[in-house]
């Protein structure tokens, strides 16, 4: 299946305002300005952002603070005047919302309530679901909320492939929630959600990439994409490790050791762009910070536009130009200083 989609680029484009793309101008020029001088400067307001709508989770991921239940931070629901009040303050200049940071967002009961408060303000907005809770009449709401974008995290087209990865996790219920959302789009003629299966290549369920192409064609969702897995303990390799170099974060090195593969590079653009906040209103430099332990401001004790220049974000912003490196977040993340990543 091609990356391009035209009916997912008319609608993104769909989504530009004035304000949005002049907003965008300001952010993107206030990165390579604080490039060039080697300090950091901000303008504008994030391009994106990632809410959490809840920590909770069905299933049991290995290698997910959620599935691990491995969070020091609280689980709960994030809020739905919260969130509107939050979506109020930033959302002339907000182009991308991601309702996905940890858990399992149709947990959360408000979650479809929420996106259509989003789709009303003109934003684009994308979640990442295990796809468990689609059953009809969720997938009719989902469809009627106005998301633009549904990612199904399938990990196998076989029972005992699927859940070596997705422990506790039922692939029939996958399948049938994704053939709920195609058919619900037809039944409505929308055009949204765009609607893709996300693989994660791991070694198990390697063997069953031409596997997931051929499923995916035979449901009717719009688009495969292939995703190199995270894992935390990789220097002596992992089990998850794929063979497939192609989809592997890590390369071997002669002595069996691994290594990441690619070099950091000393900035990233995420610090200017794209905020993560959690279901209690904790503002995140990035989805690599987890369990929440670089906090850079708490939207329960300010605005979002007074925390977005603070002396938190702006410390952050300097030790970023001083080098990743030194960075424990950064040290497991294959993203580099690239505008588009």
């Amino acid at each position: 299946m091609p990356d391009f989609n035209w009916n997912d680029t008319t609608n993104f484009v769909s989504k530009l305002t004035f304000k949005r793309i002049a907003n965008a101008f300001k952010v993107l020029g206030s990165f390579y300005w604080s490039k060039m001088r080697k300090r950091p400067v901000q303008w504008g307001l994030p391009i994106s952002l990632s809410f959490e709508p809840t920590t909770s989770c069905n299933l049991r991921c290995p290698e997910c603070p959620s599935g691990l239940r491995a969070f020091t931070r609280p689980t709960g629901m994030l809020q739905a005047d919260f969130f509107r009040d939050t979506i109020d303050e930033i959302s002339k200049e907000l182009l991308y919302l991601i309702f996905y940071f940890q858990g399992e967002p149709y947990l959360n009961p408000a979650f479809l309530d929420m996106v259509k408060y989003a789709n009303e303000k003109g934003i684009y907005t994308a979640t990442s679901t295990n796809a468990h809770y689609l059953n009809d009449a969720n997938a009719k709401r989902t469809v009627e909320s106005g998301l633009d974008r549904l990612i199904i995290s399938i990990d196998g087209t076989t029972q005992d492939v699927y859940t070596q990865y997705r422990i506790g996790g039922q692939l029939h219920k996958v399948i049938e929630g994704a053939k709920n959302i195609v058919k619900w789009k037809r039944e409505l003629k929308s055009k949204t959600p765009f609607v893709f299966f996300q693989f994660l290549v791991v070694k198990p369920n390697e063997h069953q990439i031409e596997d997931i192409k051929r499923l995916a064609e035979e449901i009717g969702v719009d688009q495969v994409r292939f995703k190199t897995a995270q894992v935390y303990d990789y220097e002596e390799g992992n089990r998850l490790i794929p063979t497939i170099d192609k989809y592997s974060r890590y390369h071997k090195n002669e002595d069996g050791t691994y290594t990441i593969k690619n070099k950091l590079a000393n900035q990233c653009w995420r610090l200017w762009h794209s905020p993560v906040i959690t279901w209690d209103g904790l503002v995140v430099p990035c989805c690599f910070d987890k369990d929440a332990q670089h906090r850079l401001g708490d939207l329960k004790k300010s605005s979002f536009k007074t925390l977005w220049h603070n002396d938190e974000y702006h410390n952050f912003r300097s030790q970023l130009m001083k080098g990743r490196k030194n960075i424990d977040i950064c040290a497991n993340c294959s993203e580099g200083a690239s505008v588009w990543k």
